[in-house]
């Protein structure tokens, strides 16, 4: 009982950051009213935050395409951008062009668990699922948080990923270190869960573009730019992660990693998600981030406005509604993905607060009054 009043004082703490957002503008579309992924017609995201004594720091972030994407299947690619990580799933995603899943993201020795749970889930709601129905493959997506988190403890259970499945909405959601990202660094300081979304005017189609990251990036300090403007270089050496005792960073831990979630209502086919996707790599490139050898740089782009009926084992029903083939509007979606990417990093620096986990190492929220007087003398605004 303790430890559902935790849970939830976790939550409802989570939800009021929610509120939160960047205090400036990047990029030349704007943005839609939740200024995140779920500004995507139908998609749901669900946060479950394990924050426990002094060395749990670990969570679990849902994005669901659209209520039952079991029988309503979404077009989808998914990418690898720099492949020292792991993404479940996603080899029959870009094999049969469509995702039928909702997409779990966690730390990296709790994929296993949140598979099982995501497959626990996609039993109740299809309780013929493995008898005389097809089975799921589950896409869950990892980095490593055990800088600050006891990554051993596994802390995040099967039935934590139902109930979080259950528990998933459309409308505003909690940022920063919540969830997947509870644990998450980025730039040398706290990151975790970001969001952003861009619209394009009626005239090229009024879609959405809609992105989630969970950044953990292991770039250094002096690679972060904000808007193009090189703040990471002013703070190089302020606000150093704290380390009580000795810490050697190594492998994932040194590299960091960033999951990458696009989700658009414009009708797009596989073939057009995977040239989404790869812009998603161009706004990540703006705010310095590289991909280092060890990164686990991983993302999957879906389209609500493109999805199949399940008729069958492997048949499905042919979207009614024809792809986007004018290139101007598919131009406009490129710079919306891009532009939405570099702005969920944004939110999730700005969104994370200090955090001490494992071993009393603190990682510091970016400064951000410091961060906004760089960004105002610069023109900023």
């Amino acid at each position: 009982m303790r430890f559902a009043v935790f849970a939830l004082l976790c939550l409802f703490s989570a939800a009021a950051a929610a509120s939160a957002a960047v205090p400036f503008h990047v990029g030349f579309y704007p943005s839609g009213p939740v200024d995140g992924i779920t500004d995507v017609p139908g998609v749901a995201v669900g946060n479950v935050t394990k924050v426990e004594g002094a060395s749990i720091r670990t969570g679990a972030t849902a994005i669901l395409p659209d209520a039952d994407p079991w029988n309503h299947k979404v077009s989808a690619y998914a990418l690898s951008f720099n492949g020292n990580g792991e993404m479940t799933g996603t080899h029959w995603v870009n094999e049969a062009g469509y995702l039928e899943e909702p997409i779990v993201l966690t730390d990296t020795l709790d994929v296993g668990r949140a598979d099982d749970g995501v497959i626990s889930w996609m039993i109740q709601q299809h309780p013929q699922v493995g008898v005389r129905d097809d089975v799921p493959l589950p896409v869950v997506a990892e980095c490593d948080d055990q800088l600050l988190n006891d990554i051993q403890a596994r802390a995040i259970g099967a039935q934590d990923v139902v109930d979080l499945l259950d528990s998933a909405k459309t409308g505003q959601f909690a940022r920063g270190s919540v969830g997947a990202g509870t644990g998450m660094k980025a730039f040398g300081f706290k990151a975790g869960i970001g969001s952003a979304s861009r619209v394009l005017p009626a005239d090229l189609g009024g879609y959405t573009v809609g992105v989630l990251v969970n950044d953990n990036t292991g770039s250094t300090r002096e690679q972060l730019t904000i808007a193009g403007v090189p703040v990471g270089e002013s703070l190089r050496n302020e606000y150093k992660m704290v380390f009580p005792k000795r810490v050697t960073l190594h492998g994932r831990m040194a590299s960091g990693s960033i999951i990458i979630v696009v989700a658009t209502n414009a009708p797009l086919d596989s073939r057009q998600l995977r040239a989404i996707a790869l812009r998603a790599g161009m706004g990540m490139s703006r705010t310095g981030l590289t991909s280092d050898v060890g990164s686990g740089d991983l993302f999957i782009a879906f389209s609500t406005g493109y999805s199949f009926a399940r008729t069958g084992d492997f048949e499905v029903k042919a979207p009614p509604v024809p792809i986007v083939t004018d290139t101007s509007v598919l131009n406009a979606l490129y710079r919306a993905t891009a532009e939405a990417t570099e702005y969920a990093i944004y939110d999730a620096l700005f969104s994370a607060k200090t955090m001490t986990g494992k071993g009393g190492v603190t990682v510091y929220g970016l400064p951000t009054d410091r961060v906004l007087d760089m960004l105002h003398a610069a023109g900023v605004h």
